[in-house]
């Protein structure tokens, strides 16, 4: 007799399980019906098969959670044991909480369309309005122009705003370089021999630079003569 409690233990407890699992596999489909981008007006004949092979499963794990429980309490070699005992919590828990899940992804599903519906109506009553008031259709359509154009400015204004900036960067480096070359300048003339290096280097450049001319000028004349 034991032995067939025991049989039947397992097999009600792998049946649970089974359901569990494909419980979890509904509930994976059925939340994506709340994630959609349009959520249609009314339940989906899927959304809808899905809610309610929901709802069996649940009712299935019930009653064999159920049956295990009658089990459990029945059998005294079943009820000694603390490892079945915490199975069937388990079991219970696990049902409450798709019970909750359920709840929640249906409420979810219905504030979602209402909101659909909502937006829905206020935009047929914005183009019934508009169809009917050809001038306010016209007058909403200047605006958002108007709002295009604004929008426009702006990003005008913020590429002008940066280009100012920019400009003004350029002057304080520009001025930077010109006051760190005034101080060179001074701290050269305030040692001696400085500037007479200096006149040097410059007058040496200079011929070298005449000389070069000169040079590059015969070769010109040279080239110029025997063609």
């Amino acid at each position: 007799m034991a032995a067939t409690s025991a049989q039947g233990w397992a097999q009600l407890r792998q049946q649970a399980r089974t359901l569990e699992t494909q419980t979890e596999t509904l509930f994976h489909t059925y939340s994506q019906f709340s994630n959609q981008t349009n959520i249609p007006a009314k339940p989906t004949e899927e959304e809808t098969n899905t809610e309610a092979k929901l709802q069996e499963l649940l009712d299935k794990r019930e009653t064999v959670i159920t049956q295990l429980g009658r089990l459990l309490d029945s059998e005294a070699a079943l009820t000694s044991s603390a490892l079945k005992q915490n199975n069937l919590a388990l079991l219970r828990d696990k049902l409450s909480d798709h019970r909750r899940d359920l709840n929640r992804l249906r409420t979810g599903l219905k504030e979602a369309r209402d909101r659909a519906n909502l937006l829905g109506s206020v935009r047929d009553d914005i183009s019934a309005y508009r169809a009917a008031n050809p001038e306010a259709a016209e007058a909403d359509y200047m605006l958002d122009e108007r709002g295009r154009l604004d929008r426009s400015h702006d990003v005008a204004d913020s590429v002008l705003s940066q280009a100012y900036a920019v400009q003004d960067n350029f002057a304080i480096q520009r001025e930077s370089l010109a006051s760190i070359n005034r101080r060179i300048t001074l701290a050269a003339s305030q040692v001696p021999g400085i500037n007479t290096l200096i006149g040097r280097i410059s007058a040496k450049k200079r011929r070298d630079g005449i000389i070069m001319g000169s040079f590059i000028a015969f070769c010109f004349l040279v080239f110029w003569w025997f063609l």
